[in-house]
């Protein structure tokens, strides 16, 4: 395994960095940029060109994650070299919100393959289900497929959020690629660092990820008497203070929700993913120095199952919410990470609207809010 990387500013930087890649026999190429970059004209077929056999694959993002520390604006492009990991791929056109399980049934169908062992996958951050995607990826893959990822940004705004694929760059696709064979190495770890705070309110309407009434309130009405004058900068101060999903017996079970959008006229939140409509759900708040201590949990967490002293790799996906809440100290919560690996692995990743992960090696995968969730990718 052989890993090149380098970091795109000015569009008149396109090609040179893609000369200095050296990615013409490329297994895989992931991109991660600002919208701007994946937006503009001549991208995909500049990186097609570049890297004639590789699989492509990336999305736009609320930030880039660099071995330096995090940036706006920017591109990065990571060539990977696998001398025996085979790959499949897939995209799928989501046919909106409601199409997301089905989309990742059929997203699951392409990917498939005898000795698949696990699945990167990129999705768009907005008109999208999260965990009822992932879920279908389950369906069609089985649970016991690692499958991890996020969903694109696009610097905060929750507007138009692009993935990159065989499709070239879009506005509508899940983008996937299957890693296979015994030659793989791959380790994940997701940790965020949030608090829950306040009373435990009992779901008592909704339907898939969208949120009606707490307690026999309208939802919104209660967030907003809890996030006070926050609430004027709804739906974007909803990223700083998520909900904690607790089952029926008040534990939490893990999963925070963040909130993507609000509506007035039915009083409703809309989160990142499903809810748990016999559950509870109680707000979170975090500082600085708790995700730092969540994002150095999750490396050690990657680290621990994917030790070797070969190359390695790790993807980094954070949550836009962490970005918002750590403001200039952001750069602290990747160094942690850097710290953990100690030289040994390159770093890439990004900013998102949903992390993808397992909780647990062997666990069931999930779409995560307000984590940092990190990919280690090797080669025997």
């Amino acid at each position: 395994m052989r890993i090149t990387q380098t970091i795109i500013r000015q569009s008149n930087e396109l090609a040179p960095g893609l000369a200095s890649l050296n990615a013409s026999d490329a297994s895989l190429l992931l991109v991660f940029g600002s919208v701007s970059h994946l937006a503009a004209e001549g991208l995909a077929e500049a990186l097609q060109e570049a890297a004639p056999q590789a699989c492509i694959v990336g999305c736009s993002t609320a930030g880039e994650i660099t071995p330096d520390g995090v940036e706006d604006e920017i591109c990065t492009i990571t060539a990977i070299h696998f001398e025996q990991v085979g790959l499949t791929r897939g995209s799928t056109v989501l046919h909106g919100m409601e199409d997301s399980f089905a989309a990742g049934e059929r997203l699951g169908r392409q990917l498939a393959a005898p000795d698949l062992k696990a699945v990167l996958v990129f999705g768009p951050g907005v008109r999208i289900n999260g965990s009822a995607l992932v879920d279908g990826m389950s369906s069609s893959l089985g649970k016991a497929v690692p499958i991890t990822g996020g969903l694109a940004g696009d610097a905060g705004a929750f507007r138009r959020t692009f993935t990159l694929g065989p499709a070239g760059v879009t506005d509508d696709q899940v983008v996937a690629v299957g890693l296979c064979g015994p030659h793989l190495r791959f380790g994940h770890g997701s940790f965020g660092g949030w608090e829950a705070f306040g009373p435990a309110r009992k779901v008592t309407r909704c339907a898939d990820n969208i949120l009606y009434e707490l307690d026999g309130e309208p939802a919104l009405d209660i967030y907003k008497r809890y996030l006070g004058d926050h609430a004027r900068k709804l739906p974007a101060s909803g990223l700083l203070f998520p909900f904690a999903m607790l089952g029926e017996d008040h534990n939490a079970l893990g999963l925070i929700r963040t909130i993507l959008g609000v509506d007035e006229a039915t009083g409703s939140l809309t989160l990142a993913g499903e809810i748990d409509p016999d559950g509870y759900l109680k707000l979170m708040h975090a500082s600085t120095d708790k995700l730092v201590n969540g994002a150095e949990a999750a490396a050690q967490a990657a680290l621990d199952m994917l030790d070797h002293p070969g190359e390695m790799l790790a993807i980094l996906v954070s949550c836009v919410g962490r970005k918002l809440v750590m403001g200039n100290r952001v750069d602290e919560e990747v160094e942690a990470v850097s710290d953990v690996f100690n030289g040994k692995a390159r770093l890439t990743g990004f900013y998102s609207y949903g992390e993808i992960s397992p909780f647990l090696p062997g666990a069931s995968c999930k779409l995560h809010n307000q984590t940092m969730t990190i990919t280690c990718l090797g080669e025997d």
